[in-house]
């Protein structure tokens, strides 16, 4: 969820060449300038528009739903089990406000567009969210909402699940930026099993991952590789992340053309 502190920045990789989208009129000047923020445009298309993002998106519902009927069996009578996942990019697709502020050339990693975003704006459901969330509800399994969406908007946040029709929305269940998420899990882990985490960022699943660098990232999933999959359920988010500004790696081969 872009509003965490963990998120240094966001977007997309810059990638020049990328300047197709159209931009507002004052923006630019003529055609030979456009403004930076429409090196987000692949990303964004890629996370809005391809079915590919829609496949994977629904492979990971597919995925959480399988491995949850699997520890469900396990479980005993007194379990009390519970799953907690991210709202944005995981249940919530946001991607429509990310492209109107880089249609007007507005940083949209600067997240000062969110809070009217998050009070009316209108996100559609990720492919998949609702079947799994109500197979889980249905089975007896408390849902929690651990997202960094602004605690000031959490009555519009409650009214947008309640609209999409999820399960389970209400106060306690909806736990929004405040204290760390890894203070937010340790609380439904205080009366719960919690026997799945799903989300679009590293964070969603332990606080080692929000005070790690991008290196210290890599090697955190390559020590928690069993997880992956099991127990944490990742959802592809092309739009923003921590990895938004690293460097890219390139062939050094001259450039050829035939």
């Amino acid at each position: 969820m872009p509003m965490s502190a963990y998120r240094r920045a966001g977007g997309a990789a810059a990638l020049a060449g990328l300047m197709t989208l159209p931009l507002a009129a004052p923006a630019v000047a003529d055609d030979s300038m456009v403004c930076a923020q429409a090196a987000y445009a692949m990303g964004l298309r890629y996370q809005q528009q391809s079915a590919e993002v829609a496949a994977l998106q629904r492979q990971g519902f597919a995925l959480a739903r399988y491995r949850l009927e699997d520890r469900l069996e396990t479980l005993g009578e007194d379990a009390a089990p519970a799953i907690i996942t991210d709202l944005d990019e995981t249940v919530l697709d946001n991607s429509a406000l990310l492209a109107r502020d880089m249609s007007e050339c507005h940083d949209y990693t600067t997240w000062d567009t969110w809070k009217h975003w998050e009070r009316e704006g209108e996100p559609r459901l990720i492919p998949g969210a609702k079947a799994f969330l109500d197979y889980a509800d249905e089975h007896g399994v408390a849902i929690y909402y651990v997202s960094d969406r602004y605690q000031e908007n959490e009555a519009d946040t409650i009214t947008t699940l309640e609209t999409l029709d999820l399960p389970q929305v209400s106060e306690d269940s909806v736990m929004l930026l405040g204290p760390p998420k890894a203070e937010r899990r340790a609380k439904v882990e205080e009366g719960h099993t919690l026997v799945m985490q799903l989300g679009d960022s590293l964070h969603d699943f332990s606080g080692e991952f929000a005070d790690a660098d991008l290196a210290g990232q890599h090697a955190l999933v390559e020590q928690n590789a069993e997880r992956f999959g099991q127990d944490w359920i990742v959802f592809p988010n092309a739009g923003y992340g921590d990895w938004s500004e690293a460097e890219l790696e390139t062939w050094d081969a001259p450039l050829e053309t035939e």
